[in-house]
């Protein structure tokens, strides 16, 4: 036992560490990109509606600019685990944010839907391979004791990107036809992709590992049809879905299935597309399970807030987006904070009161809105879920990674992304579906345009779910602990170690 852990330490030791100025250079171009990635992804919604009058297009054609995105991601991220492993950290941020930029490009220029579809989905590769990036980078070069508060500076990415996301979408689509949002992003891309080249340093070590065709094609079919499919449940309960939901589910389940039992047998040999022994570790596992319950929620929250503000409240789409901001920039501004309790006192402390804030504000959202509700109950309510989501997700973060031994970071930071990708899928289709439930059980006539009756009734219903999910969240977290030195639980010749508490 002592021998593993003494290894273990020397193998944490001797992680990629220069100087320190190299280390800040790379975390803070790497936390930029993802924020524009971010920020662009979260500015197609409140779009959506004028983009489908120019390209005289309905809503079910133009959700597959958020669908063929959300498919794409699926498919790239498990990818991105190999990659990080093959190449060095420059060249990985060329490829992703190259095509970032050549994506916004086509979309810019796109005459026709089709094209602008394709636009999309080369920005979605891009973005694919940013996030398990920095993730990885940050686990590579920043110390155990140190990482709650760096990752507090991701939290602070990951929160206000998606706040002022339909704000600055919302201001650019009243000056600008739908062509500007692109237009706008291209010079900061182009500006980041050349900073970039010169100033991102090489942090990692790459090793020569054989891309397994047979592996990308499971995973690219699995996920792609399990998002596919959750993304159907909304238009099935109102009878619009390309296709019963069901059917593309369990396809993707089946081929999970031989996907996961592939990456058992390539793992004998160290060449997995997505290494599946991270779960070995108890407390990736557990963090993970927490975070993507929580991320169901969230997404859930996020598609149905806006339709309750709109048509129950009667709000603007301007209004609606400064009412969701506050809670945006105050959940980034707490993640510095978050990092740093985490530092000092671990996950725990943490991710409790964040569970129990989460059920709270869910159930507020179901039992305390309706018609004649005052924005300002909306208002409070989503701050606290937003706060409560920085006091999950710092801690949840980098106790799940912090739990892994160095070869197995990328692994591990391509399935969280892969994961959250699902549980957005997963919380997106519940929701809607039941919203959408709701809305049709009143009898309106009119789903597309429900009175404020119907959306009060939908969106209390798919509320009332999300706030049933949350105590599982509150369950989860009582079981999150801070991970000790990770036993090199990558080693297939021999069990692999507890680690030390």
């Amino acid at each position: 036992m002592t021998d593993t852990i003494d290894q273990a330490e020397l193998t944490v030791e001797r992680a990629p560490a220069p100087d320190a100025a190299r280390n800040r250079t790379a975390l803070a171009l790497l936390l930029a990109a993802v924020f524009v990635v971010f920020l662009n992804e979260t500015m197609m919604g409140v779009a959506l509606p004028r983009i489908q009058e120019a390209l005289h297009i309905d809503a079910t054609q133009g959700q597959w600019l958020t669908t063929a995105f959300a498919l794409t991601m699926a498919v790239v991220i498990p990818i991105t685990g190999w990659l990080m492993q093959r190449l060095n950290t420059r060249p990985v941020f060329a490829v992703a944010m190259s095509s970032f930029t050549i994506g916004t490009l086509v979309a810019a220029l796109s005459p026709t839907f089709e094209m602008l579809v394709v636009g999309r989905v080369i920005q979605a590769v891009g973005t694919a391979i940013m996030m398990p990036l920095m993730m990885t980078t940050v686990m590579t070069i920043v110390a155990a004791e140190q990482r709650g508060r760096v990752m507090g500076r991701v939290s602070i990415v990951m929160s206000v990107a998606p706040a002022v996301g339909p704000i600055v979408s919302g201001a650019l689509i009243q000056v600008l036809p739908w062509q500007g949002l692109f237009w706008v992003m291209l010079p900061i891309a182009v500006t980041m992709l050349a900073i970039g080249l010169r100033k991102v340093p090489n942090v990692s070590e790459t090793r020569k590992v054989r891309l397994d065709t047979l592996s990308v094609i499971l995973s690219a079919l699995a996920f792609s049809a399990l998002v596919f499919g959750l993304s159907q449940i909304g238009a099935a309960a109102v009878g619009e879905a390309a296709v019963q939901p069901w059917i593309p589910i369990v396809v993707g389940l089946i081929t999970l299935g031989f996907f996961g039992w592939r990456q058992v047998v390539l793992q004998r040999t160290d060449s997995a597309l997505l290494d599946l022994r991270t779960f070995r570790s108890r407390d990736f596992a557990v963090s993970i399970a927490m975070m993507t319950v929580a991320m169901v929620s969230l997404f859930g929250a996020f598609i149905v807030l806006p339709q309750f503000a709109r048509y129950t409240l009667g709000l603007e789409p301007l209004w609606v987006g400064a009412i969701l901001l506050p809670g945006g920039l105050l959940m980034g501004l707490a993640g510095p904070t978050v990092g740093k309790l985490y530092d000092r006192f671990g996950p725990r402390p943490l991710v409790v009161p964040g569970s129990i804030g989460l059920a709270v504000s869910l159930w507020t959202f179901a039992l305390a809105l309706g018609e004649g509700s005052s924005w300002v109950v909306l208002l409070g309510a989503h701050v606290l879920l937003m706060l409560s989501l920085a006091f999950l997700f710092t801690p949840a973060f980098s106790s799940s990674l912090g739990s892994l031994p160095p070869k197995l970071y990328s692994h591990g930071s391509a399935t969280i992304a892969t994961l959250q990708q699902v549980a957005g899928a997963a919380g997106t289709a519940i929701f809607v579906a039941l919203y959408a439930t709701g809305v049709a059980g009143t009898g309106d006539a009119n789903p597309d345009l429900p009175s404020a009756a119907a959306a009060a009734e939908g969106s209390h219903l798919a509320f009332l779910a999300g706030g049933i999910l949350s105590l599982a969240v509150i369950v989860l977290a009582l079981f999150v602990r801070k991970p000790g030195v990770p036993a090199d639980i990558a080693e297939s010749a021999e069990p692999a170690e507890q680690p030390v508490q």
